[in-house]
């Protein structure tokens, strides 16, 4: 079968598929149509045989006793049976859903819907859904564990997937991975316990990125197809003056030494300017941006950037990488998640960080 590409002009061709589906539906044919998660255990979403492609996943989580579990909760999708997954990311972050809080949000490939009362909470309950489309050329699994605090009460989903008879050969694999680093590390120490105003160091250099945050690594070929990065700013001056924003995206292709591709600004790589705004747009936007009116400087923010219609191509490696302020002189807790598709193998992921050590930073308010 050939994957095509699926717009409103397409949809008038003829398409040679079996449309599937997998669901928590109440099988006794009743309403509870949820699955139970306890503490520690793993539920497989979906185990798919054969040829297909994942088309559209949705989820709503009800986890009342952990407020945590956007973090907790980790989704991890496998293809073609392999033993490592492709797919290892904290259920929020996946969706666009940074620091464990919840937020509407809609952008292409990925949407959430969150009602009035659930807003900016943490913890929060939400509707979930993701179209980034996933082959398969023998099989697909789809995993949840939970390494929270609580059981999960109820766990909705949907997995919507295309079934083929064979795949075309050279289809790549989807892949997404989380990573975090907190506090990012400055060689300059704390801004704030030295005194030091931020906008004084702009004249210090960067010319390699070698102290960057690393969005991703990853090692074959394919294209990288966007992110999302979340930044708890928690080293604001004294002047409360400070921006993150000033960190500059910088792309190592196929193992170059110095980075072939080089923004002007974090705000800049994720198509916003004079700041970070909180708007959802098809290929950029900010999901989540929240200031301490009690501390000035200090603010929560996730954005994010989707290449679609400009994914950056790699043929045997790609690092992607973001300065932590300008020149890397904040002391910030970052977190992201990258979205590529590449061929298989793909290189190890790092260790996914422990439970505790995943949860967002608490409000100091």
């Amino acid at each position: 079968m050939s994957i095509g590409c699926t717009t409103l002009k397409s949809l008038v061709r003829q398409r040679h598929a079996r449309t599937q589906r997998k669901s928590s539906y109440d099988t006794t044919g009743g309403n509870r149509d949820y699955w139970h998660i306890p503490v520690g255990e793993t539920a497989t979403l979906a185990d798919i045989s054969g040829a297909g492609c994942i088309t559209h996943i949705w989820f709503t989580i009800n986890c009342p006793e952990d407020r945590y579990y956007l973090r907790h909760l980790v989704l991890r999708m496998y293809w073609d049976g392999e033993e490592t997954p492709s797919v290892e990311c904290p259920v929020g972050d996946f969706f666009n859903l940074g620091h464990g809080i919840a937020k509407s949000n809609a952008s292409l490939p990925i949407t959430t819907v969150a009602p009035r009362s659930e807003e900016k909470k943490l913890g929060g309950n939400m509707a979930m859904n993701c179209y980034w489309q996933m082959p398969f050329a023998s099989g697909a699994k789809i995993t949840v564990t939970n390494e929270g605090t609580a059981p999960v009460l109820s766990f909705y989903f949907y997995i919507d997937y295309e079934e083929y008879d064979t795949l075309e050969e050279g289809v790549l694999r989807f892949h997404a991975q989380w990573r975090r680093e907190n506090p990012t590390v400055s060689a300059r120490g704390s801004l704030s316990a030295q005194g030091i105003n931020y906008w004084s160091l702009m004249d210090e250099p960067n010319p390699d990125g070698r102290e960057n945050y690393v969005i991703l690594e990853a090692e074959g070929a394919g294209h990288f197809v966007g992110c999302n990065v979340s930044v708890d700013n928690i080293d604001p001056t004294p002047d409360g003056l400070t921006w993150w924003g000033e960190g500059d995206d910088m792309i190592f292709i196929d193992g170059e030494p110095l980075p072939s591709m080089i923004g002007t600004g974090s705000e800049d790589y994720f198509c916003h300017a004079w700041g970070m705004h909180p708007i959802s747009g098809a290929y950029a936007g900010t999901s989540l941006a929240e200031d301490d009116p009690d501390h000035p400087g200090r603010h929560k923010c996730t954005s994010y950037r989707f290449h679609i219609e400009d994914p950056v191509i790699f043929t045997r490696s790609l690092k992607v990488t973001i300065e932590h302020g300008h020149a890397n002189v904040q002391q910030n807790d970052y977190s992201s998640v990258a979205y590529w598709y590449q061929t298989e193998p793909h290189a190890p992921f790092p260790p996914l960080l422990p439970a505790v050590q995943r949860r967002p930073r608490p409000d100091i308010r």
